[in-house]
């Protein structure tokens, strides 16, 4: 890779591959939590756990989820869902004591009470689903949603004590007072819906949630992907209540438009946003269809706001296709979905590249 082109907020960076005997395909989830490292390498239906950061290119994972062996790829290890398998795993959240685990393709949020020491350990809790071999959305194909039901969730967080589910194909975020102990816990809240049985959606609400997070500060950010926009609450509180304080990516709630309908992306404009980081004082967006991150030092004030700076492209106006990803896209970040910032250090992503970069930020 030419790290050059991630530009000069990030420095000492590199590329990391997952397992050389099969290496990564697609992963779409990362997360860093006292200093081990987890991926959903989503291609390959599968959560990969190092007990430590990874130094090189390439290295063996210490556990896989969802597989019995690194050479193992099947969608729920080619059989029937249950409480060692995995379709497209995507988002992911640990403390370094329980691991919780979007099940996207399974529609259901698995929930390990303490770290997995073994490759393909069954999880203790399902959420979403009645029991572990159930994996219907909603429970049956053109059910409504109710309290206990998930559809394609794709985001996962947690502040060690409650959780927040992304249930992206129902176009809300679940709300969990507690990190739920029993299968088929029902949510004490929603975001982006008046009740837990509606189905349409209001521009005012989150339309298509794929990653949902929480500052320390209590600031709660959506990337509401279909409507290329992050949608921002000041107080995580008021969500159930009322529409987001700020929007970033548009300037009002009507607004949909890609790039904001412009032929090239701008500093304030966003193209199939999928996750964000906070990060100090500001917030970090990940702006997959354009291959980059945005950076705002601070939380906006206001509407539609622009970046301070952002990563992996030359400048603002340069989108996913550019001279540098004419005979291929390894030189540069190609649609990253996840990333985490830990220790000063950004952990991304790199989806469509099939690896994750890794670099110090330099904010």
């Amino acid at each position: 890779m030419d790290f050059s082109t991630l530009g000069n907020k990030v420095i000492n960076s590199r590329v990391f591959r997952g397992s050389k005997e099969n290496p990564f395909l697609a992963p779409r989830g990362v997360f860093v939590a006292k200093n081990m490292l987890f991926v959903s390498d989503t291609g390959r239906n599968r959560v990969f756990i190092w007990r430590t950061i990874p130094t090189s290119e390439f290295q063996e994972p210490d556990v896989i989820l969802g597989q019995t062996e690194v050479n193992e790829i099947g969608r729920n290890s080619d059989g029937d869902a249950n409480a060692s398998t995995l379709m497209y795993p995507s988002g992911i959240w640990s403390d370094g004591v329980k691991l919780i685990v979007a099940d996207a393709w399974n529609h259901r949020v698995l929930i390990w009470h303490s770290i997995p020491t073994e490759n393909a350990q069954p999880a203790d809790v399902v959420v979403g689903q009645e029991n572990f071999s159930a994996n219907l959305p909603n429970e049956s194909i053109g059910n409504d949603p109710t309290a206990q039901t998930l559809n394609w969730p794709y985001g996962v967080f947690s502040d060690g004590e409650s959780l927040w589910i992304a249930d992206t194909g129902n176009r809300r975020v679940l709300f969990y007072q507690n990190i739920p102990t029993v299968n088929y816990e029902k949510a004490n809240k929603v975001i982006g819906k008046s009740d837990f049985v509606s189905r349409d959606y209001e521009d005012e609400n989150p339309v298509w949630p794929y990653s949902v997070k929480v500052s320390k500060q209590g600031v709660l950010a959506i990337a509401d992907t279909q409507f290329y926009r992050v949608l921002i609450w000041n107080d995580k509180n008021h969500a159930f209540e009322k529409p987001a304080d700020i929007i970033i990516g548009q300037e009002n709630f009507k607004d949909c438009g890609q790039n904001q309908f412009r032929l090239a992306p701008e500093n304030n404009t966003l193209n199939w946003t999928y996750d964000t980081c906070f990060f100090k004082e500001g917030i970090l967006i990940n702006d997959t269809g354009n291959s980059r991150v945005l950076g705002f030092n601070q939380i906006p004030k206001k509407n539609n706001e622009c970046a301070n700076f952002l990563i992996g492209r030359p400048n603002f106006n340069t989108s996913s296709e550019y001279k540098d990803n004419m005979f291929g896209t390894q030189n540069a970040i190609y649609w990253p979905f996840s990333m985490h910032a830990y220790d000063d250090n950004l952990y991304l992503a790199d989806t469509g590249n099939h690896r994750l970069v890794i670099s110090e930020l330099k904010l």
